[in-house]
């Protein structure tokens, strides 16, 4: 909750809060949904521990601003993408939360 006023007294900022914000995950849903320029990054965490939660705002209000992440060398990205498929995390969320979203909170797109 403390990334809240920040995010709000300094709008420009982009925010990436991470691993996925454990034990936090209410309040970083809560944040990112109020602050636009606030991100959920997943690494930290295999995907099959992911909270109902974060999986529900992923796969809908929270879908552009959910960002892939392994925590390499720990969890790797090949056992991360495994572990992802036993989730409910939607096929068609996958290209975003992989690459489209970074893309676009690091300006890499048009």
């Amino acid at each position: 909750m403390l990334l809240d006023p920040v995010a709000a007294d300094f709008p420009t900022l982009q925010i990436v809060m991470a691993h996925p914000s454990v034990p936090w995950q209410d309040e970083a849903i809560s944040v990112a949904t109020h602050k636009h320029n606030t991100w959920i990054d997943l690494s930290g965490w295999s995907p099959k521990y992911f909270p109902e939660q974060l999986v529900r705002a992923a796969n809908s209000f929270l879908r552009e601003r959910i960002l892939f992440g392994s925590d390499f060398p720990l969890l790797t990205p090949d056992r991360w993408m495994r572990d992802v498929e036993s989730t409910a995390l939607k096929p068609e969320r996958m290209p975003g939360i992989l690459l489209d979203n970074a893309a676009r909170l690091l300006g890499l797109t048009p």
